[in-house]
């Protein structure tokens, strides 16, 4: 319990009001002069153009959502190698190359077909549950990272 107490004190301080401290030492009220500061050359600043900007800003944005999950596996049918995805965010197209992870899931593939009510289409988009034939076994509860 003593410990939980030391880190909420540290975390969000202490709920005591706090006392005020009297400085018992006397200041002396004479000027003092400090010495003048050396000016030192500055490095010339490099201009960065817009472009190179929102170009490392597009490219921070793809890394930090290539970090979430795109969908996840609510199904599978082990007789025909289906498994049966919602989509999180974005969108999945034929051609994207699909990571799959799980507890015991761990595999790269491509997609080929993908079905809606069993008629193939093109792009699923978010809050969709489509099928998509996998080669390997995957489990209701797999992430799914679009790479």
């Amino acid at each position: 319990m003593k410990f939980l107490k030391k880190i909420g004190k540290a975390l969000f301080g202490s709920n005591k009001p706090k006392k005020a401290v009297k400085s018992k030492r006397k200041v002396s009220k004479k000027k003092t002069i400090k010495p003048a500061k050396k000016k030192t050359a500055k490095p010339a600043k490099k201009k960065v153009s817009k472009k190179a900007v929102v170009k490392k800003q597009a490219r921070m944005v793809k890394v930090a959502l290539a970090a979430l999950p795109t969908a996840e596996v609510t199904h599978y049918f082990p007789h025909v190698n289906a498994a049966v995805l919602k989509i999180k965010a974005g969108e999945i197209r034929i051609g994207d190359v699909l990571l799959f992870k799980g507890h015991t899931t761990d595999f790269k593939q491509k997609v080929t077909s993908m079905q809606i009510d069993h008629q193939p289409v093109m792009i699923a988009k978010k809050g969709d549950d489509f099928g998509v034939e996998v080669k390997s076994r995957v489990r209701a509860g797999d992430l799914v990272f679009k790479k």
